[in-house]
């Protein structure tokens, strides 16, 4: 109280002097206002002129977001929400002459006049984005009469998506017609709806100006019929800028099947191209007609200005890759790629040695390179790299099953490796650990489903995890809490935030209690399939604590306890406020706690609560580590300064949470 009386007495342009250094972090600014009246007014006058409004974290509703997004702001340029609880009344608040960058994630409520409200209204905006699920952001626009909005960047997620929501090509038509500015459009939904013979007519009047195109899915003759010349010219020889989407230089599909049809017809008609980014799933396996093969490899970068290449053949509905791609055609395409920084290729199931090791040697500029389900890559791939010039900074080698610890040994000649994925290369084991330790600047280290143990994890110590940010290790069955021992008893690595500990048998409530004495902030943190794991895990992680960074209680704002053997309608008691004051993301086993779910939610209303056994992720745009906290109670202010005086629900069985914090300190 001391402290807030002592505040009272600071003049009010400098403490509103003091919360604009905090300028997008909506949650810091909504923290400080809780902690008394006068910061409370301060904070006010902020959102009157606040410059860039970010709340992607959780999802308000119209009531919760008036006070926050004050109508009479007019430097307002940036805002990034997550619109799961929105819908079209919210629009005149959202929008705004002053907005050049909007983000809306998870607009699934909305319909499909907001892509027309964007084109009457946003004849200036440059950046369109609009997604759906799974994808986690997205941003959206919506009608205010009579004025000219100067957007720059716009992004939309799951538009439309409920039932009972539609969405036609005329929305689209309108967005392209009144947007002639955009240069940048991402609809990251399904534009397979739209009717075929309008789609093409309706694509020549976007903006000569769109620099960027992602889709979330589109048939591969949408595509070609969208690209392809209506006459055809062939008297004339030379190249032709193509009149629809003439400058475009990225492009980022999601697709039937990539064909050799459609990757010649981008190639030839897209002449500035310098990104692409194609992505199959087949549901059956593709004819010839709709494959690609050797030819349509031939075809990339006709025009020699693609720096980033990615080709996946995902499996997710059957085991389908590109069988009809070997090595030929990598070595066509390498004669054409020796410019490429960034090469990802997934699928490509009989391309051997050969084809890749054409890759390695031929790109000389390539700092990223992603291979999955190399079935024919070994070690001999990188038997030689050490000689070439190459300078790589991200490799991800998945379901590559013959590579082995030589390879790994090979590949660490490339010390500026950041991030390094060995996820289901299954014959690797600790000995490509004590080679891994030797990268100085490693970052993300993902080894899910290597034959990796306790003491292999041990070889970390000594190197790497005093820089690791991120580390997964699911499905190394032979992990036990030991590891747990090695990695961070007396080996404190403070940088660590992102831990995956999922599918491991041996994994127990005892390895979870020396994460938590050695207070590591973790904030995601998964343990799910982990059938040792119960409510003691929870108990202790609600009451760890964190120390030297400003938060105040557990730091974790993702927890996946998804079909944990242990957990009891007790762990749903401590999952509720006060405790785990930061968690956004939970996941959890619905089928034998509805009841409880139902009340955790309830409870918890900005919570994101997972019960079918989908994965987790937070939004890339999340920024709550460096969230400036205030360390009195464990309570979330953020939420409480949202409520406005919503009582909390405390359990009478949290009385206890003295003596279970006692856990995490005694020795």
């Amino acid at each position: 109280m001391e402290e807030a009386r002592r505040l009272e007495q600071l003049p009010t342009a400098l403490i509103c002097s003091i919360l604009t250094k905090l300028n997008r972090d909506v949650g810091s600014i909504c923290s400080a206002a809780s902690t008394s009246r006068m910061m409370n007014e301060c904070a006010k006058t902020i959102f009157t002129h606040i410059q860039c409004f970010h709340l992607n974290d959780l999802a308000p509703t119209l009531e919760l977001l008036r006070p926050l997004l004050q109508n009479n702001n007019p430097f307002l340029t940036t805002l990034s929400l997550d619109a799961a609880r929105l819908d079209d009344s919210s629009l005149p608040l959202i929008l705004r002459p002053s907005l050049q960058h909007l983000s809306l994630l998870h607009c699934s409520l909305f319909t499909g006049d907001l892509l027309s409200q964007l084109g009457r209204s946003c004849t200036q905006l440059r950046s369109t984005s609009i997604l759906s699920p799974p994808f986690p952001n997205s941003p959206n626009i919506s009608f205010f009469r009579d004025v000219v909005f100067m957007f720059r960047s716009l992004y939309l997620t799951s538009v439309a998506e409920n039932r009972g929501r539609s969405i036609d090509v005329s929305h689209l038509e309108e967005l392209l017609n009144g947007c002639i500015h955009l240069e940048t459009l991402v609809l990251m939904f399904d534009v397979s709806l739209f009717m075929r013979h309008n789609f093409p007519r309706v694509w020549a009047s976007a903006s000569s100006k769109l620099l960027s195109l992602e889709i979330g899915y589109i048939s591969s003759v949408m595509v070609t019929e969208l690209l392809s010349p209506v006459v055809a010219t062939q008297q004339i020889l030379i190249p032709i800028r193509p009149t629809i989407l003439p400058n475009l230089q990225k492009l980022c599909l999601a697709v039937d099947y990539i064909t050799d049809t459609m990757v010649g017809t981008i190639s030839t008609s897209l002449t500035l191209l310098t990104h692409l980014d194609l992505r199959d799933s087949p549901i059956v396996e593709p004819s010839i007609a709709f494959d690609l093969t050797n030819t349509g490899l031939h075809q990339i970068n006709s025009h020699g200005k693609l720096k980033h290449l990615s080709l996946v053949r995902c499996q997710e509905f059957i085991p389908a890759y590109f069988k009809r791609v070997n090595d030929l055609g990598i070595l066509l395409m390498a004669d054409r790629c020796s410019s490429m920084e960034s090469i990802c290729l997934g699928g490509f199931c009989r391309v051997t040695d050969t084809g890749f090791k054409t890759i390695l040697h031929s790109c000389c500029s390539l700092f990223k390179l992603m291979v999955s389900h190399g079935n024919h890559l070994t070690d001999l791939v990188f038997h030689d790299i050490a000689a070439t010039s190459l300078t790589l900074t991200q490799v991800s080698l998945r379901w590559c099953n013959l590579l082995t610890n030589f390879a790994v040994e090979l590949l660490v000649s490339n010390r500026d490796i950041s991030v390094l994925d060995l996820r289901d290369c299954r014959h690797l084991s600790d000995e490509s650990l004590r080679a891994i330790n030797t990268l100085p600047k490693l970052r993300s280290l993902l080894l899910d489903g290597c034959d990796i143990t306790d003491v292999g994890l041990s070889h970390l110590t000594k190197g790497v995890m005093n820089s690791l940010v991120s580390l997964s290790v699911r499905g190394c069955r032979r992990l036990t809490d030991k590891c747990i021992a090695f990695l961070f008893v007396d080996h404190c690595n403070r940088e660590l935030r992102e831990l995956d500990l999922s599918n491991l048998p041996n994994i127990s409530d005892e390895g979870i209690l020396m994460l938590a004495k050695s207070r590591i902030p973790v904030t995601e943190l998964r343990l799910r399939q982990c059938p040792l794991i119960g409510d003691t895990s929870v108990m202790v992680l609600a009451s760890m604590q964190v120390e030297g960074t400003g938060w105040s209680g557990s730091t974790l704002k993702l927890l996946d306890l998804y079909n944990c053997g242990g957990i009891t309608q007790l762990a749903f008691k401590w999952l509720k406020k006060p405790y785990f004051p930061r968690l956004r993301w939970l996941g959890v086993t619905g089928n034998m706690n509805k009841d409880n779910i139902d009340t955790l939610s309830r409870n918890r209303p900005f919570l994101h609560i997972a019960s079918r056994s989908e994965e987790l992720g937070t939004d890339q745009w999340d920024n709550l580590d460096d969230f400036y906290m205030h360390d009195y109670d464990e309570v979330d202010e953020f939420e409480q300064w949202l409520l406005e005086g919503e009582d909390g629900s405390g359990d009478e069985e949290m009385g206890e949470a003295a003596n279970i914090a006692g856990m995490s300190d005694s020795d």
